[in-house]
């Protein structure tokens, strides 16, 4: 924070602390004015390395790119919502790199050229989720099995973790097998603190509304694709945390296993 910066947060501090006639109007005013200078003393680029600041490479890991989102398909919107339905049964058909790449992007890709705004709505743009993807052997075309972290940055993935944790994330699910035929099972994650230094508790609120967004926008994409989706969200958090690899505070909110119908 630069000089001018913690100058402003004196000023607002010393007339919060010395000036206790304010009526009611000014109060409502100032704090308006107080969080409006929180969010511009909290820029864009700050947010976004919060959201990002976990998908830093550690030793050994490499950053793996994905083919670039389709954002013209053959399936008309009202043709995916009217298909749409939850699937527990899967083939082991695997997914091919663009299949997969879609997905990402649709749950969670900046859909604006140098800008940072996604797929789904965020309170106030802030965006705690993070998406991981846990893939199976020969089950995603030029990837092997391990756990991937999505990069939306670069529309990349990281691998930080090697093998298959499918079964490992099925039996963290109250032991709902059925999963772990899936090619891959996407966890959807929320880091509160993104939101709710914000918003208070309400960003709780915030987050998991936006996690509604995110699972259906992978709902209809996986439609637009020739493949199904299911959703679960009965699971041990911190088991299926540790069989991911999540990142501290990034707490598993849904898994949405993908591939074709079995």
């Amino acid at each position: 924070m630069s000089r001018d910066d913690k100058n402003v947060l004196t000023g607002l501090a010393r007339l919060l602390k010395d000036d206790i006639s304010l009526s009611r109007r000014q109060v409502c005013h100032l704090g308006a004015f107080f969080g409006l200078a929180l969010t511009t003393l909290f820029p864009f680029q700050r947010r976004c390395a919060l959201a990002q600041e976990t998908n830093s490479l550690k030793k050994g890991e490499k950053i793996m790119n994905l083919m670039p989102p389709i954002l013209d398909g053959n399936t008309s919107l009202e043709k995916a919502i009217q298909q749409r339905r939850t699937v527990r049964s899967f083939g082991n058909e695997p997914v091919t790199g663009q299949q997969f790449s879609q997905i990402l992007w649709a749950a969670q890709g900046i859909t604006e050229a140098g800008g940072f705004k996604r797929t789904a709505p965020s309170g106030g743009a802030l965006y705690p989720a993070d998406i991981y993807a846990v893939v199976g052997e020969n089950c995603v075309e030029g990837l092997t099995a391990g756990v991937f972290h999505y990069r939306l940055e670069d529309h990349s993935v990281i691998k930080i973790l090697e093998g298959d944790s499918r079964k490992d994330v099925a039996a963290a699910s109250l032991k709902q097998m059925w999963m772990a035929a899936a090619p891959v099972l996407f966890v959807i994650t929320a880091e509160y603190d993104r939101i709710c230094f914000k918003y208070g508790k309400r960003g709780i609120r915030y987050a998991l509304i936006e996690m509604g967004h995110i699972g259906q926008n992978v709902f209809l994409q996986c439609q637009t694709l020739g493949l199904q989706a299911g959703i679960v969200g009965a699971f041990n958090d911190r088991d299926v945390a540790e069989a991911v690899g999540t990142a501290k505070n990034h707490e598993p909110l849904v898994i949405m296993p993908v591939g074709r119908q079995g």
